[in-house]
């Protein structure tokens, strides 16, 4: 099962705030950890929102808005996609992460194709391999 785990963001992360040595140095050795047991397929940071944009889609419409986004609460500052057993076992390692007070993750797992049942059509499982194959290319 592949779950994406949800690094939320804070206030200090929308401020742009950065790591110290020793925190990035922890977290790297916390991703060998995840790389080394094979469950680690991505992750990374990402920037506050005051460097995004969000697109609104009503209809034909499409209206751009810039950010910062309020709501810190709602954000993402971060992510991980990992390959595990169990959302069970996802928990287990999550709980090892270095994190101190006031971080909150979110754990969430990904659809996969054969959880839409019979609406995957032959041409759509078809589909969905060669676009598997070209991001693995990548």
């Amino acid at each position: 099962m592949r779950v994406m785990v949800i690094v939320k963001a804070t206030a200090e992360s929308e401020a742009g705030v950065m790591p110290d040595s020793k925190g990035l140095a922890e977290m790297g050795k916390y991703n060998e950890q995840l790389v080394e047991a094979g469950i680690m397929l991505m992750g990374d940071g990402l920037r506050p929102t005051s460097k995004g944009a969000r697109v609104c889609f009503d209809g034909a419409q499409r209206r751009v808005i810039d950010g910062p986004f309020t709501e810190s609460k709602d954000l993402i500052a971060g992510f991980w996609l990992w390959q595990v057993r169990s959302l069970e076992e996802a928990i287990e390692w999550i709980k090892r992460a270095p994190f101190d007070g006031g971080a909150e993750i979110e754990l969430r797992p990904l659809f996969e194709v054969d959880d839409f049942g019979a609406a995957v059509t032959p041409e759509i499982r078809a589909r969905a391999a060669r676009v598997r194959e070209k991001i693995a290319k990548h």
